[in-house]
């Protein structure tokens, strides 16, 4: 609870400002009210506005705030993406214009990442993004709305890794990704193509029967052999791995909603959390392959 007096106004998204008659609206919902959100370095209020005035008018000197600590920039992005999602919708002309913003102060935020905040589609974005601002069109890389920072051309962004690589090959992953503006998985993509001899850029192939494919079969399937083994169902720990391992039959669509679900302010910790999985499951992986790589070495069992 802080006083009221000690709030700062909105940085409102909204052009022609707040509706007073939301605000009365809001009145008879008495305490009822969710907290409203501030921004704590400068107590301007982000989220919440209309509840504000109708605190005001019910004569109250104290409000319920929840403080969100960040940057006036990161601040603007949460007050739009909360006044797009929750209370009195925006207007056409105000998700444009904050959009606009967006785009001038997160120019490194793909068109996507920006349509899902302001309520837009990526198609408007752009279109805002080429009248608006020169900048956009130089970055080499921008954030999605997964959290992960993708090249606007990928092609390029695999030549960079390629470049860097040859400059500083003992260089780690994630400064190679944090120069090329590419991810640290694709870095790792890049490395292995190159020790193998081949170039950094995919090529694309034409379609037809791939050398191998019928010894790889489809994950599906092979999934489905591993829940019928009863070796992994009948014990704990294997019942486990099947538990971890079934996030793999779960589609693009899938993952995609999981992503648009979770909170702005909070996906670049989502993210962090999914590249520890990523580690954790490769060290798994080397695991496996070393434990098969010692059982192939030992020498068969012989009778006594």
């Amino acid at each position: 609870m802080v006083p009221i007096d000690s709030l700062e106004p909105s940085d409102s998204p909204r052009l022609g400002g707040e509706d007073d008659e939301h605000a009365r609206t809001l009145v008879k919902a008495g305490d009822t009210l969710p907290p409203i959100v501030v921004h704590r370095e400068t107590m301007r209020v982000i989220d919440g506005m209309h509840r504000l005035r109708a605190c005001r008018l019910r004569g109250r000197d104290t409000i319920e705030v929840c403080f969100f600590d960040g940057t006036e920039h990161d601040a603007f992005v949460l007050a739009v993406e909360s006044n797009v999602t929750n209370g009195l919708p925006l207007s056409v002309e105000d998700r444009k214009a904050a959009a606009e913003r967006i785009i001038t102060s997160h120019p490194h935020y793909s068109d996507r990442a920006i349509g899902s905040v302001a309520g837009v589609s990526p198609q408007t974005v752009a279109t805002i993004r080429r009248c608006a601002t020169e900048e956009g069109e130089q970055l080499h890389s921008r954030l999605g709305r997964d959290g992960r920072v993708r090249p606007v051309h990928p092609e390029e962004g695999r030549r960079a890794v390629g470049e860097l690589l040859a400059r500083s090959p003992h260089a780690s992953l994630r400064t190679i990704a944090r120069e090329a503006g590419v991810s640290p998985g694709t870095v790792r993509k890049v490395k292995e193509r190159l020790s193998h001899g081949r170039d950094p850029v995919r090529r694309p192939h034409s379609p037809g029967p791939r050398a191998g494919a019928h010894d790889t079969g489809d994950d599906g399937v092979r999934l489905r052999e591993l829940v019928r083994d009863p070796s992994l169902r009948q014990s704990e720990d294997g019942r486990l791995l099947l538990r971890l391992l079934g996030v793999l039959s779960l589609d693009t669509g899938h993952w995609a909603r999981l992503a648009a679900g979770v909170p702005w302010h909070h996906r670049e910790t989502v993210a962090a959390a999914a590249l520890r999985c990523e580690a954790v499951w490769r060290e798994f992986a080397d695991m496996l392959r070393e434990q098969a790589g010692h059982a192939a070495t030992e020498p068969p069992n012989r009778p006594g």
